[in-house]
């Protein structure tokens, strides 16, 4: 029989976790019950530079957004598509199709369905290749709506 090695402390070791945030900054500490103030920093949008002393340097949100197949297969829902998938160290198969109606599609899924059938799958983004459809795309180029940022490249 396994036996563990050893046993949970039965006290609460090192600093007390605060239980909330959001009541201006008052927790109850658990080890000892007593009742702290501290000051909460100033909320930070994700990305925001800050300076040594600690003050958040504005910045304006960029007025482009990145193309990613994700974006693009989210406003392409509904059509019927073929998507090429391969699976690597497959002793069955190394590679398959799937045919589909796109339902869905996220960071790291694609959801079709079978239009006979109404069978649904999911398909995992780390095995997609490409897809093809018999119809036009939507897609709205990701430089439309601002200026079109500085190229990085050699030719």
């Amino acid at each position: 029989m396994f036996t563990q090695p050893y046993r949970p402390a039965g006290y609460n070791a090192g600093y007390a976790v605060p239980r909330s945030y959001s009541s201006g900054g008052n927790y109850s500490s658990m080890s000892t019950g007593t009742t702290q103030t501290s000051t909460m920093p100033p909320q930070v949008p994700v990305g925001s530079p800050m300076t040594s002393t600690g003050t958040v340097v504005p910045t304006q949100t960029p007025a482009f957004e990145q193309s990613f197949i994700e974006n693009i297969l989210r406003l392409n829902l509904g059509k019927v598509g073929t998507f090429y998938m391969t699976y690597e160290n497959n002793s069955e198969w190394n590679a398959k199709i799937f045919k589909g109606v796109l339902e869905a599609a996220g960071r790291d899924h694609i959801i079709i369905s079978d239009p006979q059938t109404g069978v649904r799958t999911m398909l995992l983004m780390v095995n997609f290749d490409y897809a093809t459809f018999d119809e036009p795309l939507k897609y709205s180029y990701p430089y439309a709506s601002g200026s079109v940022p500085p190229t990085r490249g050699c030719c």
